[in-house]
């Protein structure tokens, strides 16, 4: 069998990231309230006229969060079929991957607050 291109692997691969986004949306609890917060954000953002740099804040947030929210449901998911029974080490390492969680969106709250207190004082 013939060895496939770069550039078909490369498709293939964006296919994979656009089937796993579209699981995380479909499935994941977590990831649905983040998108609605995104959307909520994004017409805030509209709504008061922030600037580009506002704009970029906003969006590198908005994808942090949802992007490390995603890391975190894909390592529950591992350690739960790794080790289906309750593990001490195992709940350790997915407190940490929900901190990381929590951390990214309490910055991300932070810098919403820095953009949108202001306009709304």
């Amino acid at each position: 069998m013939p060895k496939e291109s770069f550039l078909v692997n490369r498709i293939k691969s964006v296919g994979f990231a656009f089937k796993g986004l579209f699981l995380l949306v479909r499935t994941e609890a977590s990831i649905k309230v983040q998108l609605i917060i995104a959307i909520v954000m994004t017409l805030l953002g509209f709504y008061f006229g922030i600037s580009t740099t506002e704009w970029i804040f906003q969006c590198i947030c908005i994808g942090l969060v949802m992007g490390i929210e995603g890391m975190n449901t894909a390592i529950e998911k591992l350690s739960d079929f790794v080790q289906p029974d309750f593990d001490k080490k195992i709940g350790f390492i997915k407190d940490i991957s929900a901190g990381a969680v929590m951390l990214v969106s309490i910055i991300s709250v932070i810098v919403g607050l820095l953009i949108y207190l202001p306009k709304i004082l």
